[in-house]
């Protein structure tokens, strides 16, 4: 219902979205390496769990560069932090900071670039060795994840071809 109106209201944001699908399809199934892509999305996720607001997309995709991962997959790794999970995630992130380094700091959420600064160094020390763990979990967790999701992904493409005849036929 809501998708017609859409279609109706706005055809070329359909085109654009039907083009964008086919292309992440075509990237997904049969371009890319399972491993590649997994690398990608794990270097997004470490990116994600940083507080560094406008600067995640641009770590993720260096950071996958590095790696040799896919960096469309490292910028959609980064929304693992996003305006809904902003709050609770940097809490829990600093939460583990404050144990390992077993400092006596409550967490206050700053509104922006400049609160953040003036929230003191040892903050900011817990505050992102927090970061560092929960972002290198989450980036395993999200390797290992990704490479069995890719991979399942590809073996279907295949065993789909043998079952169809074997795919393109010229």
């Amino acid at each position: 219902m809501i998708s017609q109106w859409i279609l109706k209201l706005c055809p070329i944001y359909h085109n654009f979205v039907r083009k964008l699908g086919r292309y992440w399809y075509l990237r997904l199934r049969r371009r890319s390496n399972p491993d590649r892509l997994a690398r990608g999305l794990a270097a997004g996720v470490f990116a994600g769990m940083f507080p560094l607001f406008g600067l995640q997309m641009i770590l993720a995709v260096l950071l996958s560069t590095l790696i040799k991962g896919d960096q469309l997959l490292a910028m959609a790794g980064t929304w693992v932090s996003n305006p809904f999970t902003y709050l609770p995630l940097f809490t829990f992130n600093f939460q583990v900071g404050r144990w390992l380094i077993q400092a006596k700091l409550e967490f206050i959420y700053p509104n922006s670039w400049a609160e953040t600064l003036n929230l003191g160094r040892q903050f900011l020390l817990v505050w992102f060795a927090g970061c560092l763990v929960v972002g290198a979990i989450g980036a395993l967790v999200a390797y290992l994840g990704g490479l069995w999701f890719f991979q399942h992904i590809r073996r279907q493409n295949y065993s789909g071809q043998v079952k169809s005849g074997g795919g393109n036929k010229a």
